[in-house]
Order: C-alpha cells, then sequence, then structure tokens
C-alpha cells in the first residue's frame, strides 16, 4: 500500500466524483479509478459503490478513510514539524503567569529568551485568575502547583524547592522549634491558593522514603502573596515555607532556616498551552529555554546565614527537566 493511495482515495471521497478528483491530483480519470480499484483489492473489499451518477463509501470504506485521513494528517504534521526546525522563533509570544512567580523565574526566563531570539516579542499578562488561553489568544500559561484535567496540553518545566524561615527576632521571641509538634505550637504564614486551601507537607529527610506529613496551622496570616508572606516573616510575625528561589535574593541575616530536618515538598511548574499537533517554533524555544534555565538562580547559601538551606532541597530545584492549575503556591 503506498502513501499516494491513500491520498486518491480521500480525493475522490472529498471531491465526490473521480473525474474531480483527478484534476485536483493533475491526473486522468482512468488512472486515478485504477488506483483506488487497486487498493480495494489489496485490502481485499470494496471501498466505494460507484454508479453513473453518485459514489457512496461503503461501510467499511468509511473505517478506511477515517484511519487513511489520521495518517495523512500525521504524515503532514510531521512536514510542518521538520521545516520549523529550520525556522527562527518569530512574533509576538503571549504568556501569562503570576506577579509572584514573575519575581520568583518568570522575568529572568523572558529577558533570556528575548535576548537569545531578536525575532520574538513578548506580551505578558500578571495575573492570579486561570486565564482561558484559547478564547483570550494566549500562547502559553505558566502554573505552578497541581494541574488538573483539561483540554490543554502541559508540559513539565521543573520544581520549586521551598526550606522553612524565620526571622531571629521572632525566633527570639517564640523560641527554635524542634520537631513538628513544636512546629504546630507557633504561629505559621502560609500560602493560599484561590480556593482557600493553604498547609504544608514536609519531609523527614532522615527517611525519605517516609510518607510526607501534614501542617495546616495555627496561621497567623494566610495569603496568596509570597511577597506578603516574605515581608511578613522578615517583620516578625512568625515562621513561613519560601520559595529558595525567593530566599536567595534577601539581605543575610534577614531570615534563617528552621527544621532544616523537615523539608517541604516541592511544587511542579508546568508550561500549559493549547493542545495542537503543531507547536508554533516560538513556543517551543520559550519552553526549551525555561527548562533549560529552571533553578539556575536558586541559591540557597545565599539565602540567609551559611549552611542557610537543606542540601536535598537545592539538589531537587536544580532536577527540572505534565492540564489546567490550581495552583498551589508559588
Amino acid at each position: 500500500m503506498r502513501f499516494s493511495d491513500l491520498q486518491a482515495l480521500d480525493k475522490v471521497v472529498q471531491a465526490g466524483s473521480f473525474t474531480a478528483a483527478a484534476g485536483l491530483l493533475g491526473t486522468d480519470k482512468a488512472r486515478l479509478s485504477r488506483t483506488v480499484s487497486a487498493l480495494e483489492r489489496e485490502l481485499g473489499t470494496r471501498l466505494i459503490e460507484r454508479s453513473t451518477r453518485a459514489l457512496r463509501l461503503t461501510e467499511t470504506g468509511r473505517e478506511v478513510l477515517e484511519r487513511a485521513r489520521g495518517i495523512l494528517a500525521a504524515a503532514d504534521d510531521l512536514e510542518r514539524f521538520a521545516r520549523s526546525l529550520n525556522n527562527e522563533p518569530r512574533g509576538m509570544l503571549r504568556l501569562s503567569c503570576t506577579t509572584d512567580f514573575a519575581l520568583i523565574a518568570a522575568n529572568r526566563w523572558i529577558t533570556g529568551y528575548l535576548q537569545r531570539w531578536p525575532q520574538v516579542a513578548v506580551d505578558v499578562d500578571f495575573t492570579p485568575r486561570l486565564v482561558d488561553l484559547v478564547h483570550e489568544g494566549f500562547d502559553l500559561a505558566l502554573r505552578v502547583g497541581v494541574l488538573e484535567d483539561s483540554t490543554l496540553t502541559a508540559r513539565r518545566l521543573g520544581a520549586m524547592a521551598y526550606g522553612l524561615f524565620a526571622s531571629p527576632r521572632y525566633l527570639a521571641r517564640a523560641g527554635l522549634p524542634h520537631d513538628l509538634d513544636a512546629l504546630r505550637g507557633h504561629e505559621l504564614l502560609m500560602f493560599a491558593t484561590g480556593a482557600g486551601r493553604s498547609g504544608w507537607e514536609l519531609q523527614d529527610a532522615a527517611e525519605p522514603q517516609a510518607r510526607p506529613l501534614r501542617v495546616d496551622g495555627p496561621t497567623r496570616v494566610r495569603s496568596g502573596s509570597v511577597t506578603l508572606l516574605v515581608q511578613a516573616c522578615m517583620s516578625g510575625l512568625g515562621i513561613a515555607r519560601l520559595p529558595l528561589a525567593v530566599a536567595a535574593t534577601l539581605p543575610p541575616g534577614q531570615l534563617q532556616p528552621v527544621l532544616q530536618r523537615w523539608t517541604p515538598v516541592p511544587v511542579a511548574v508546568h508550561a500549559v498551552f493549547p493542545s495542537s499537533r503543531y507547536l508554533a517554533p516560538k513556543v517551543r524555544a520559550f519552553i526549551d529555554h525555561a527548562v533549560e534555565h529552571f533553578g539556575l538562580d536558586d541559591r540557597p547559601a545565599q539565602a540567609c546565614s551559611p549552611g542557610a538551606a537543606p542540601a536535598a532541597a537545592a539538589r531537587r530545584a536544580g532536577q527540572a527537566k505534565r492540564k489546567l492549575t490550581t495552583p498551589s503556591g508559588p
């Protein structure tokens, strides 16, 4: 069976006659008829019922045509993909992410992407809401947290590593917790999703195979803003779970790590985009750039005092290499 045989069958059905299809394919009616007849003989079944007035697909013909069109579409997609590999990204990339994640990583990715690809421009919408990518015309969105089923496609970029931090002022007043029971007696500053969910999942570094334990409060502050949590933590209001990439940007001594044996479970970051067999070069280039640079600036040793961040969490931050998200925390 030749690829051109499937094309011939498809054109005959599309055009409604051998004569019209022959014109589209640049051949003659007799030759096209012989091609379809040869395909029928090879498959051992009649695909088209012919009459002087019309053509009609048989039941088997409909099944064969459906599969043939899938093959033709896949071949067309492969050809376009191969061409795109040689196409330099260009045009306007429309992107959505939260302001917090922009400050943590996305701003750095965007500037690096623009420096690398001079023929692209970027239009960014910093918003906490889950934008409708298709109806609002976005190319992709960056989502932090657990993915839900949707008609969108997602690629995992990596996972953000976290640590527990408090200010020296708070610890001087409330004391340093030495276990989870003691932690539950402290004032906690927690990130909350738009659905109001909060809480921390903490992994025992001494038992990495054990199931993470959950801490839900009590909370002194619950907010969807990492910026607020950082400010509250630095002001001595309690203990916060913060991204190591954020803690690394703070002046030395402002915060210090708490309960380094217990590491907050890393949170996955995804690029979410409308499902498509063909991904535009500008979108593919941005996603590849984000994967390549994920975690490169997470330098936990600069976060606070020497040895401030757990080494295991730092390693997980660099291990980044999958449909709509409810963010569980930037």
